[in-house]
């Protein structure tokens, strides 16, 4: 029995102890750090557990509760979409293990149904099916984004981190260049979204990662069941479109994968937008916010938490170029402009 595979056992004996476990087997995707495990019993049932060291216990335990708020609170036709996490006393039950410096935790889940995954390379008729079903199931969850208690994670105090990091152990980010590279777009960052003015977006549950790997869709395109809740939070549903973009990218999905900004201007995304917008429309100023949401990704995702949250292998090659090619691009190659044209929208108070 592996370390993973006991910490698995002891979880479950917290929840119940009267069911036995015959068999566990690993079906994570070997890219995060993160481990999840089919859990087989001797009655032939199953469930998911999701094993976890990314970030904090307290914001773990907060976003599966978050997450299955959402998965109960959604209506039809997305009211199966999300997966269900297992309660214990009407609570969503989580376990810690925490010894020496290992820290790692616990969620269970009912294992959703998958019907069929995206094609690597949408159509334009797959991308048009796809931006009304995406603008459709944001306006479900915007609907019910008072269902949700104050979140204790924001984009600011992520940022706040990560200069707080460079500050305490610089030498780790890179060189005294990269460095200083990484504080100026923290600081563009905490500055255009007050420009961009932010308070008055929405906050609401989203995914960030929207890979065609985390959820399955019918053969409209509409979505069947999402999984991988691994960056949900409760923000803007700006956060999201980055990934929309990348699915709708002419070059499709990838086995190498790179986080490049340019997938979000091409004439596929916007394809994309203009369907979104149809069913739930879109501000000027989102567009505009759409450079801080990948500005963010990038800071938080990949070079903050890079090496906690991906493999090694993946961990390295992607905060490499986020250096060097990604944060460079970022105020150069991305203009939200083009799309605000494009759409149509109303000018808004804030100017570039």
């Amino acid at each position: 029995m592996t370390g993973y595979d006991e910490i698995i056992h002891k979880a479950w004996e917290g929840f119940d102890a009267s069911r036995k476990i015959i068999k566990v087997e690993e079906i994570s995707a070997m890219v995060s750090t993160n481990h999840v495990y089919r859990i087989n019993f001797e009655d032939g049932d199953i469930v998911i557990a999701k094993l976890s060291s990314f970030g904090r216990y307290d914001h773990f335990k907060q976003d599966h509760r978050f997450i299955h708020t959402l998965a109960n609170n959604l209506l039809y036709p997305f009211e199966n979409v999300i997966g269900k996490s297992l309660l214990k006393n009407n609570r969503v039950y989580t376990f810690r293990s925490k010894q020496g410096k290992e820290d790692i935790w616990v969620v269970f889940y009912n294992p959703v149904r998958v019907n069929k995954r995206m094609p690597k390379r949408l159509d334009e008729k797959q991308i048009r099916m796809f931006g009304r079903q995406i603008g459709r199931f944001h306006k479900a969850c915007s609907r019910i984004r008072n269902n949700f208690p104050k979140s204790s994670k924001t984009l600011r105090a992520d940022i706040h981190a990560l200069l707080e990091k460079i500050d305490q152990d610089g030498d780790s980010f890179g060189t005294k260049e990269q460095v200083e590279l990484i504080r100026h777009h923290c600081n563009q960052f905490l500055k255009n979204r007050l420009k961009w003015n932010v308070g008055t977006f929405e906050i609401m549950p989203v995914f960030i990662d929207w890979n065609i790997g985390n959820f399955s869709v019918t053969d409209k395109m509409e979505l069947y069941s999402r999984w991988d809740y691994d960056w949900f939070r409760m923000s803007y549903r700006t956060l999201d479109f980055y990934f929309f973009s990348r699915i709708c990218s002419d070059v499709g999905d990838r086995t190498v994968f790179t986080y490049n900004i340019q997938t979000m201007m091409e004439d596929r995304f916007l394809i994309f937008l203009e369907e979104y917008h149809k069913v739930n429309p879109i501000k000027a100023n989102e567009i505009r916010f759409l450079r801080e949401s990948y500005r963010f990704f990038i800071l938080n995702y990949v070079i903050k938490d890079g090496s906690y949250f991906f493999a090694e292998q993946y961990a390295k090659k992607l905060k490499k170029e986020a250096l060097e090619i990604h944060l460079p691009a970022i105020d150069r190659d991305f203009d939200p402009e083009k799309i605000i044209q494009a759409l149509k929208l109303k000018e808004e108070t804030s100017k570039k």
